[in-house]
Parts: structure tokens; sequence; C-alpha cells
């Protein structure tokens, strides 16, 4: 065998294997962004979903913000305070604190905006008639879960918590979270969702945490990748070479 056609048998062979090895990932790559640039993300951000947050209609005088941070203080220790928000909690005006304790430990405080007296984190039915509140349209709630913690493929996952997670009974199988302490409606998940975060872990071959762009598989194929396209034109060109002589 000739060095030239020795050389075009290596080139074939490597371009044959590489293109088997990482053709499976390259489809998923292809689906994936179709997937991502023929949907709407207004939809599987669950907006359309989402009514607007509630004005609020505060008619009395409200408590100082200091009243509610010596209230604070008084009974948690306080490093730093990163925020105060005034916010509307089912019509009642409220206080959000939000302070650093420790090492960048951030935690979150609920005070009634009239009497600057701290109040407990959203109850369960405060939770769901919230979430009722926000959804857009009067479907009935099917189930009301309470979490602590969630896994790194969670749904929820790298958001407030505590927080309920109230399933409606729609069409689109939506999920409202609320952060309990946060006094909040923090995410809106229906199916669309769901099959777009099945697909960024595929797409992003980061199936620990899914949002890890930086990951070692990820570069290992990006680089398979380029010798893929390489190899093929190589190919080309050497093809073209023996197609001459």
């Amino acid at each position: 065998m000739s060095t030239n056609h020795h050389l075009h048998y290596l080139i074939r062979r490597t371009h044959r294997y590489l293109g088997v090895f990482i053709g499976i990932q390259f489809l998923l790559w292809t689906l994936g962004g179709l997937y991502f640039s023929w949907s709407d993300m207004d939809y599987i951000h669950g907006d359309y979903q989402r009514k607007a947050p509630p004005m609020l209609r505060v008619q009395d005088s409200l408590a100082s913000p200091n009243a509610v941070l010596n209230n604070l203080a008084a009974k948690h220790p306080v490093d730093q305070v990163a925020s105060i928000q005034l916010i509307d909690v089912l019509g009642k005006p409220c206080y959000r604190v939000e302070i650093v304790h420790g090492m960048h430990h951030k935690m979150f405080f609920l005070a009634d905006a009239k009497s600057g007296q701290l109040r407990q984190a959203l109850s369960k039915k405060e939770a769901v008639e919230m979430a009722k509140q926000q959804f857009n349209g009067k479907p009935n709630v099917t189930k009301v879960q309470y979490l602590s913690a969630t896994s790194s493929h969670h749904e929820y996952r790298e958001s407030p918590l505590p927080a309920y997670a109230i399933r409606f009974d729609h069409p689109s199988r939506t999920t409202v979270y609320v952060a309990t302490e946060m006094g909040m409606v923090t995410k809106f998940r229906n199916e669309k969702w769901r099959i777009f975060d099945f697909l960024w872990m595929l797409h992003t071959m980061d199936y620990q945490s899914r949002d890890n762009l930086g990951n070692v598989l990820l570069r290992v194929f990006s680089i398979l990748g380029l010798c893929t396209i390489a190899s093929g034109f190589l190919l080309f060109w050497v093809s073209r070479r023996t197609v001459k002589a």
C-alpha cells in the first residue's frame, strides 16, 4: 500500500469512528437547538400563566424600617442588611428583610408593615392562596408539597427554600412555587419547561447539576467535534488529490 493510500485509509478510518462516537451527541445537540429556537420562552417560563402582582393600597401609616430592624435584632443576630422591600402579602403591606449572617449566609424575614412586628413565614394555607392569586385562571389545586431541600435535578433547584410546591389541575401540568420566608411566588414550572430542562441537560452534557457549561465532558466532546470536522475536510482534500492522480 502506497504512502498516500495508507494516509487516506487512516484519515477515513479516523473520521468514520469519530463520526460514530460523537454522532449521537451531535443529534442531541441538533434536536435541543431546534426545540430551543422554535419554542416561545414566555410560554416555557410560564409568563402567560402569571398574573401581574397586585399593587399595594396603603391607607394607614407604615412603621419605620428602623423599627423593623430593631425588632429583628432583638430576636436574631444581624451582621449586615442586604435589602428591605415593601411587598404585598395577600392584600396586606409587609416588609421583606434580607440579611447576611456569617459567611455570606442570606436569610429572609417578614414583618407587618403597619406595626413593624415580625410575622411568621407563609403558612400552607397562605401559600396556596398566593399561588391561586397569581395563577391566570381558576383551576383546582391537586397537590401541595412542602420543600425544605431539593436535589440537583429538581425543577426547583438552586431556588429559595423552604417553599411550597402547588400543583394545579391544568393541561400544562403547572406547578407554582412559593417561597415561605420571602413571602412571594418564585417559579412557574410547566410541562414545556420540563422538556426544555431535559434537553438542556443533554445539550450541556452536565448530568449532575444540568447548568455547568464548563464541565469536562462538554469540553472533550467539543474538541472531538472539531477533530471530526477537521478530519472531514482533510479527507475531502486527500480524496480530491487521489482522484486527480
